[in-house]
């Protein structure tokens, strides 16, 4: 596969999903909310699966192809939306999909998270920050979600960083089917992360295009 080819996978599932398609992501205006993967390749922007509003782009990209004829494809889709109200409760979390050779040594830099799913535990290893308590990600996943998450058959990392939940899938193949797959698995991440927050009785903003930095937050929640 081509770049252009890959190009054109993206710029279809945009259109057929109604969405923006831009090559290289861009700066929104100043002044106006943040932009979201600014300077990704193949980014798409809007309201990207039921409920779900944010932007995607290309990931964990390398080169492919022989000497003369190289070509730089991602590894994976990014998905990402703006959620200040989950950040309030959780300022920055990560749940990886990581091999067991991997676990010790990205555990020492990082407090793990334990949940009491052992699935989710053998399939992930979830981290705060070191100066992070811990507890607050510990009650937010209830056993429904854990369960959930567990299920995902494809290889994921989501978490919370600078006010942002994010989504990465690791790509099988370079398909629009898959590449719908990430985005309906990331919508559904929004919206069970939020429902999880309203069990709780935390605030939550309704869904809309301030997730996709597309408006300006409302200034009170409905």
């Amino acid at each position: 596969m081509k770049a252009d080819e890959w190009a054109q996978i993206v710029r279809g599932l945009a259109e057929k999903r109604g969405v923006v398609y831009e090559p290289v992501g861009g700066l929104n205006p100043k002044g106006g909310p943040a932009a979201l993967c600014p300077g990704g390749t193949n980014r798409i922007t809007g309201q990207l699966s039921d409920e779900f509003w944010g932007a995607s782009c290309d990931a964990d990209e390398r080169e492919h192809g022989g000497l003369f004829s190289k070509t730089v494809l991602p590894g994976a889709v990014l998905a990402k939306a703006h959620m200040p109200d989950l950040a309030e409760v959780v300022p920055m979390f990560n749940v990886e999909s990581v091999e067991i050779e991997e676990r010790v040594e990205q555990a020492v830099s990082r407090r793990k998270v334990e949940f009491e799913s052992i699935e989710f535990n053998r399939r992930f290893l979830a981290t705060v920050p070191s100066d992070h308590d811990p507890v607050a990600l510990r009650e937010l996943f209830s056993p429904g979600f854990l369960d959930w998450a567990a299920g995902i058959r494809n290889e994921v990392d989501f978490g919370i960083t600078d006010r942002q939940l994010y989504f990465m899938w690791r790509l099988d193949q370079r398909a629009a089917d898959e590449y719908e797959a990430a985005l309906d698995h990331a919508g559904q991440l929004f919206v069970r992360l939020r429902a999880e927050m309203e069990e709780h009785g935390i605030h939550t903003y309704a869904a809309g295009p301030w997730h996709a930095g597309l408006e300006p937050f409302p200034v009170e929640s409905v």
